[in-house]
């Protein structure tokens, strides 16, 4: 698993927002887009519904939020105990 696709999948939850993210993320646009559906594609299934200005979770986009949470604040701990 790839921590730059979860950090992307965080960011666009949070922002709801494809743009928004990529300017937070310093990416462009079609590269979130391309992450997400990269990320999508290793787990099998859709993390947002997509519609004309409108972002939203799918039931497994938010099964996902928790875990990516815990990953990624489980590699944080573990850089900083290894720095």
């Amino acid at each position: 698993m790839d921590l730059e696709l979860l950090r992307t999948f965080l960011e666009v939850d949070r922002t709801r927002h494809f743009g928004n993210a990529g300017d937070n993320l310093n990416l462009t646009q079609a590269a979130v887009s391309a992450r997400i559906k990269l990320l999508e594609s290793q787990l099998g299934t859709r993390l947002f519904v997509r519609r004309y200005k409108d972002l939203q979770l799918t039931a497994e986009g938010h099964r996902l939020t928790r875990h990516a949470d815990i990953l990624l604040s489980g590699w944080r701990k573990a850089r900083q105990e290894v720095l």
